[in-house]
């Protein structure tokens, strides 16, 4: 027997271990990377639907906010015009009952209230940012004033408002109602026919 031969009884496990040896062992880190991620990624599941429930809830609150603001808007400014409401039934009480005569004493109350009722609306409107347009004198302004006529007038300059026939209202820039006025255009033509002032541009 040479010395390369193996008696038939050799133990030959050797290759075999080497075989299986040359498979990659497992690693229990393997499986601990495995489940910190899945941790993770529960982590993150989660987060997103904390932020979905969040903005759910958030974009609920605007639009209930929203609606309120549309419904409630004016309680402030309808909660002054209580006053004027008040006045007006002071003023009717202090003209007598309906269908009766009124005597003096009745109408004069309820000048007086309608007075103060008038007074008191203006004042909640100027609270309230609405400012009235009453621009007797002043010289026409497209922008605030819709003339109506115009009519000669020894007193007004040209292209001035001779008298309101319904006053304007305004709120910060903008023009709720112009004002109706009647715009002067100079005097009448004299004895020696000269012609009255320039005419005045009313258009707005």
């Amino acid at each position: 027997m040479s010395e390369h031969d193996y008696p038939p009884n050799a133990d030959q496990s050797g290759d075999d271990n080497a075989e299986i040896d040359g498979d990659a062992p497992f690693d229990e880190g393997d499986e601990g990377a495995a489940s910190a991620a899945q941790n993770e990624i529960a982590q993150l599941n989660d987060r997103v639907l904390r932020l979905a429930a969040e903005l759910e809830n958030t974009r609920r609150r605007a639009s209930r906010e929203k609606l309120d603001a549309s419904r409630y808007a004016i309680a402030g400014f309808t909660r002054d015009l209580l006053a004027v409401a008040d006045n007006f039934e002071r003023a009717l009480r202090a003209a007598g009952d309906e269908g009766q005569p009124a005597t003096s004493e009745a109408i004069s109350g309820l000048s007086a209230g309608l007075r103060m009722t008038e007074k008191e609306l203006f004042n909640v409107l100027e609270r309230h940012g609405v400012q009235r347009v009453f621009p007797e004198g002043e010289k026409f302004d497209p922008h605030l004033h819709q003339a109506v006529a115009q009519v000669p007038s020894e007193t007004i300059p040209t292209g001035h408002v001779v008298d309101v026939a319904q006053a304007g209202f305004t709120i910060g820039d903008r023009v709720l109602r112009a004002a109706m006025v009647t715009v002067s255009n100079g005097a009448t033509k004299s004895s020696d026919g000269e012609a009255p002032g320039a005419h005045v541009d009313t258009e707005a």
